[in-house]
């Protein structure tokens, strides 16, 4: 995955960026970049491209599969993908991906699991929920073995021809959403937002009780420490070892079924702290030695950000770092923050988001080449 003489560089696109616009793979190879990791199934989003000649905005209302849905694949099934009505191409990665190796890039099919609010609306059993009982829609717990069929199968579908793959929510979604209108933020201190992001669905408390816990004892621990919390006072959860064992042993679950699937170079969306929920979920003690990369997320150009690069150098596995140029991103700082990543252990540097960066924006991303 990396070339002799220095870092690859991956940069990160959705097919209707590539789509109808013949500027887009001369901007990346511009850039500096050798691969794209271009969106095969993905979670609902206005997105933003500003450099695409015959739209500004795309509006993708649900989590979508930008390849066929095979009803050959997915017929009877009660979790199954939606094509996108927002691109007019059935295929629409497979045709993007086709123009971007005919530039001489490789493709990596990006590919979000269990972030999906249509499918934890529509079934509400599948879905995360808190220990006051409020369902997370939007994502998907994987202590479900239908979530894990679910995400296996869409990662599968998704990935057929990609020269590697970029696996994003492969474990579960907490309290922390960034949704449209968040009115959460600083709402929770890190510890009540910990609490509120342990799932008590069904089949996370038969692994409790497995693991000789009580789930009304686990239930009202968490509620009071939630409560705590909100009153400054530091809330106390004795079993917090075992409920993170459990959280672990589904996201493992979860991956070894997605991996199975799998026959191309995997990276994985990772964060290092073993509790850290979302689109890099915590590293679990096996992670790393199943796949070949960890994507580890730095977008804050602060020094503290190289600090998640070294836990997860630590493993042993390559380390992309996920950066980007959009929002309050300083750029005079971007030259500084690579050379602390780099430093830290990044051998390859992830950038976002080739589509949604304006022409002045496209020119940061030399700094990573």
């Amino acid at each position: 995955m990396r070339r002799e003489g220095g870092p690859v560089t991956t940069g990160h696109a959705y097919p209707w960026d590539v789509l109808g616009d013949p500027g887009f793979t001369d901007r990346a190879l511009a850039t500096g970049v050798s691969t794209v990791a271009l969106a095969a199934a993905y979670h609902s989003t206005r997105a933003a491209t500003p450099l695409h000649h015959a739209h500004q905005l795309v509006h993708a209302r649900y989590a979508a599969l930008y390849r066929p849905v095979r009803e050959s694949v997915w017929g009877g099934r009660r979790l199954r993908p939606l094509a996108p009505d927002w691109v007019s191409i059935e295929d629409s990665f497979g045709v993007a991906a086709a123009e971007l190796r005919e530039a001489g890039l490789r493709v990596s099919a990006w590919v979000v699991l269990t972030h999906n609010t249509r499918l934890g609306t529509e079934f509400p059993d599948v879905a995360v929920v808190n220990c006051f009982g409020e369902r997370y829609p939007y994502a998907l717990c994987p202590s479900s073995a239908e979530v894990r069929e679910y995400a296996a199968t869409l990662a599968a579908e998704a990935a057929a021809g990609a020269d590697e793959v970029s696996l994003e929510a492969c474990g579960q979604l907490g309290v922390t959403h960034l949704s449209h209108h968040e009115k959460t933020d600083g709402a929770f201190s890190p510890a009540a937002a910990r609490w509120l992001s342990v799932c008590c669905c069904p089949a996370c408390r038969r692994e409790w009780t497995d693991r000789g816990l009580d789930p009304a004892e686990v239930v009202a621990t968490l509620r009071t420490a939630v409560a705590e919390e909100a009153r400054a006072r530091p809330g106390q959860v004795p079993f917090a070892t075992e409920l993170l064992a459990a959280r672990h042993a589904a996201t493992d679950a979860l991956r070894a079924e997605v991996l199975a699937g799998l026959e191309v170079p995997v990276t994985l969306h990772a964060h290092p702290d073993p509790w850290e929920t979302g689109a890099a979920p915590g590293l679990t003690p096996t992670a790393a030695n199943d796949v070949e990369a960890l994507l580890v997320p730095a977008w804050p150009t602060d020094p503290a950000t190289a600090d998640l690069v070294v836990h997860a150098a630590r493993t042993g596995r390559p380390v992309q770092a996920y950066v980007t140029v959009l929002g309050a991103t300083e750029p005079t700082a971007l030259p500084d923050h690579w050379r602390r990543l780099r430093e830290a252990g990044a051998v390859d540097a992830a950038l976002y988001h080739l589509g949604l960066a304006p022409s002045w924006r496209q020119e940061l991303f030399r700094v990573f080449a």
